[in-house]
């Protein structure tokens, strides 16, 4: 069976509005109790899939036990998610234990969909697996040694491997953090670490002075790979998370060609502002279509909701406006 591809979900820039990227008018589009279960759902990624689009979705239940779900849509804005965790099979490894599951992303390669996120293995690390229907998934080696978080996947082979994005951290809510890439040659065997971006200095950039860490799958450019990315600020109330970009070499991803000082979105609504974890908007996926972008982004740790842009003007604002 052939599949015509969705269209993204849009809404055009409104007309008093200058700046590089807008909220959509009805966020957020999957409210916290979505499922019968859920105490929040935030932190979630969605791919095209058939004739509409699928995703993972971080479902924290009213025990607060993290886990992922799968759902599907027909527009990308209205889901239907299913009401049971995802029911891991052994892929490459029979070793699938896992405490938790959070913050997903999703990446097409080759012939599959491969799933990573922050899993829990004696502290937190990345998880992947994958899945060719979102029906049946197959949990994969860890990628990385506990502690790590924020496993994001390029969506093809670099230079004949696959390669990650990925920020070591610690086993608690992390008061550091910069972003590293790894390559692999199967999926199962990681190395060749290589430190990608830092934190800025808090004189140059506060916003993400704290930590970084990377968000959606980096969508491939012209330019460079274009990569949004969280950063955060410690204040007198705590992290603040918000979203930045970066455009990463083709050839080789851990060279920055350009990168955001100000944020491109930060918390400024209601849904952002108030929640479990106030002050936090958390980029896990992007859909492209031709120069358009939407960004799925957790607000508050408590919902998803989306916002627009266009990839041209996005870069033209990083090379005007880079660190």
């Amino acid at each position: 069976m052939t599949f015509q591809p969705a269209k993204i979900p849009w809404q055009d820039r409104p007309e008093d509005s200058r700046d590089i990227m807008w909220r959509y008018s009805a966020n957020p589009i999957i409210n916290r109790y979505a499922i019968p279960t859920s105490n929040s759902i935030f932190n979630s990624a969605v791919v095209p899939f058939e004739d509409g689009f699928a995703g993972v979705f971080r479902c924290d239940n009213k025990a607060v036990q993290m886990n992922i779900f799968a759902g599907f849509s027909k527009d990308g804005i209205n889901w239907e998610i299913n009401h049971e965790p995802i029911d891991m099979k052994a892929g490459n490894t029979e070793m699938i234990e896992s405490d938790y599951k959070y913050d997903p992303r999703v990446a097409f390669i080759e012939d599959r969909y491969w799933i990573t996120w922050c899993n829990g293995y004696h502290g937190p690390t990345i998880g992947i697996a994958y899945t060719f229907d979102f029906k049946e998934f197959f949990q994969c080696e860890n990628a990385f040694l506990p502690f790590n978080r924020n496993g994001v996947l390029f969506p093809e082979k670099i230079n004949g491997k696959y390669a990650m994005l990925s920020r070591p951290s610690d086993n608690g809510h992390t008061p550091f953090g910069d972003i590293y890439i790894s390559y692999s040659p199967d999926m199962k065997y990681w190395g060749e670490h290589r430190c990608v971006m830092k934190v800025a200095p808090f004189e140059d950039s506060a916003w993400q002075c704290t930590k970084i860490g990377a968000g959606p799958v980096p969508i491939k450019t012209e330019e460079g790979w274009l990569l949004f990315y969280h950063g955060v600020i410690n204040t007198c109330r705590g992290f603040r998370y918000s979203m930045g970009a970066s455009l990463l070499d083709l050839e080789d991803p851990s060279k920055v060609l350009y990168r955001t000082k100000p944020y491109l979105l930060a918390p400024a609504e209601l849904y952002e502002l108030t929640g479990d974890i106030p002050n936090v908007v958390f980029p896990c996926a992007a859909l492209s279509e031709g120069d358009k972008v939407t960004v799925y982004y957790g607000a508050a740790d408590t919902v998803v909701a989306i916002a627009f842009g266009y990839i041209s003007e996005i870069i033209d604002f990083m090379k005007k406006n880079s660190l």
